[in-house]
């Protein structure tokens, strides 16, 4: 009987980390993607200091370029020529 309640209570917390997983994979790929974000930002930086032009790499450019890709960083360069 003992044994019962100790399979119970190994598949009860594989159950709750299988749960829990699913979210916890979702923050990863977005820390990720924002990561990557701010290095396509510090590459823009890069070659854009021979032209006289920058990005400001903050945690909202980051997270734009992050989360829409190269769009993302293409609305951030239409938007530092507008303002």
């Amino acid at each position: 009987m003992e044994y019962l309640v100790f399979i119970g209570a190994i598949v009860a917390v594989f159950i709750i980390l299988k749960i829990l997983a699913w979210p916890l994979k979702k923050i990863v790929k977005v820390l990720i993607n924002i990561a990557i974000g701010g290095l396509l930002l510090l590459l823009v930086n890069y070659i854009g200091s021979y032209f006289n032009f920058s990005i400001a790499i903050n945690w909202i450019s980051a997270l734009t370029v992050g989360i829409l890709g190269i769009p993302g960083l293409i609305i951030l360069i239409i938007l530092q020529f507008i303002i």
